[in-house]
């Protein structure tokens, strides 16, 4: 009895991990510009909210999986997400402000929440509709997630252009997740959609988040735009 919940617990932790890899680098994109101790509170508020939400998702990811275009909508909402955070990074300057560690834990936790709408049923599923199990799998794994976020934030703070590898990487989730959306099994009827729109949202995420980056950045360095004024002038 004993090693059908041991094994059941290592179960839950693996699969955690596994379906984590886009999470860690959602985590990674969206510290990336914090100072140094920012980060390190908003890998472990945001990883926490995650974990925490994801609990409270695989408990009801049945209903939640049976309203209509469910995965569709979490799809695109993850394309605007890849867009938003990589058009802030390509911006460069100054670290991140102060404010910024709310916007990263909200980050985190709205990406985390809609990237496990489909993943939490094999959690649940390795559970056994235990729910100790299910808590203590998931905040076991919270240690390794926060390890691999930092890890992959140090890598592409030592190499920008992982930024657009992993803003792509999500992109071409983002894609997957849509061509999961059972009210458009059409797109899966051996359509060229099927093999094309993963790669299609991932080159538009990082050929929008850049063109977003340089028009911004361009409206900054233009004669006449406004500029901040130091209050200690």
């Amino acid at each position: 009895m004993k090693l059908n919940l041991l094994g059941s617990l290592l179960s839950i932790i693996v699969i955690n991990l596994v379906l984590s890899g886009d999470n860690a680098v959602v985590i990674a994109l969206a510290t990336l510009r914090l100072e140094s101790e920012q980060r390190k509170k908003a890998i472990f508020w945001g990883t926490f909210g995650a974990v925490s939400l994801r609990v409270i998702l695989t408990v009801v990811a049945a209903v939640l999986l049976s309203v209509p275009y469910i995965q569709a909508v979490g799809g695109l909402l993850l394309t605007w997400i890849a867009v938003k955070l990589l058009a802030e990074d390509e911006e460069g300057g100054e670290k991140a402000v102060p404010e910024s560690l709310g916007a990263a834990i909200r980050t985190i936790i709205a990406a985390d929440l809609l990237m496990s709408l489909d993943n939490v049923l094999a959690v649940a599923g390795a559970s056994g509709g235990n729910l100790f199990l299910l808590v203590t799998g998931l905040l076991l794994s919270i240690p390794l997630v926060i390890w691999g976020s930092t890890f992959l934030a140090d890598l592409m703070g030592r190499w920008p252009w992982l930024v657009a590898i992993g803003a792509g990487l999500l992109g071409w989730t983002a894609g997957e997740m849509i061509l999961k959306e059972p009210y458009l099994s059409f797109l899966r009827a051996g359509t060229l959609w099927e093999y094309l729109l993963p790669g299609v949202l991932a080159l538009g995420v990082v050929a929008l988040g850049t063109v977003l980056a340089k028009r911004k950045k361009a409206a900054r360095t233009r004669p006449g735009s406004p500029t901040k004024v130091d209050p200690r002038d």
